[in-house]
């Protein structure tokens, strides 16, 4: 059963999200020091990212940046009151 894979779907905007999440936190001492709490993880956490790497073509396009905040928003929009702090009154 160990050896068994286990597959994961994420859309496109969720995927392009988490990869550039995933290239700006991984090496920041903060995050680094928590997941040196359990160093097992770090093994899942480069093939998710090594994944998204080689799947995103976006990431090397020159329109990656509005791409990016595109896909943002449209997540953000999908989780209602979740995503975004209540407007002020």
């Amino acid at each position: 059963m160990a050896d068994e894979d286990f597959t994961i779907k994420l859309t496109r905007d969720q995927a392009l999200v988490l990869s550039d999440w995933l290239d700006r936190i991984i090496g920041t001492s903060a995050f680094d020091s928590l997941i040196n709490q359990e160093p097992a993880v770090w093994s899942p956490l480069y093939m998710i990212a090594g994944t998204l790497d080689r799947s995103l073509v976006e990431i090397f396009m020159p329109d990656y940046a509005e791409r990016l905040h595109h896909a943002r928003e449209r997540l953000l929009d999908s989780l209602g009151d979740v995503g975004r702090p209540p407007p002020e009154q």
